[in-house]
């Protein structure tokens, strides 16, 4: 049974119960090579906060790239943000936007993990 602060400590909140219930059944061995690759592919959420704020710059959609949402990059991009309004919303929901990216990998590494065992 694998604890997640014992592999990922640097998770909080929703997100670390959620890896927690992922790799609860894991053994030791399994939780760490989920952790190594997740911290590879995780995005934190104060780097997406950051990227946003680019976005008042003058070079919108950063982030949204950055979460390989390609199509929404462009976007924002091309539109300044939605005119700012996109923007905007996306810096309140910074965490929202990272917990989202970061399940959908989680999910992703636990199904490799799976086929390979």
């Amino acid at each position: 049974m694998a604890d997640v602060l014992g592999f990922l400590p640097e998770l909080e909140g929703e997100e670390m119960i959620f890896i927690s219930n992922l790799i609860r059944d894991m053994d030791d061995t399994a939780a760490q090579q989920f952790a190594t690759v997740y911290r590879v592919r995780r995005r934190d959420p104060q780097s997406i906060m950051l990227m946003a704020l680019i976005g008042f710059l003058g070079v919108s959609g950063v982030h949204r790239f950055y979460l390989n949402q390609i199509g929404m990059g462009l976007l924002y991009l091309f539109t300044a943000g939605l005119c700012f309004i996109g923007t905007i919303v996306d810096l309140i929901n910074y965490r929202t936007l990272a917990l989202e990216y970061n399940q959908i990998q989680a999910q992703q590494i636990m199904a490799m993990i799976k086929t390979r065992a």
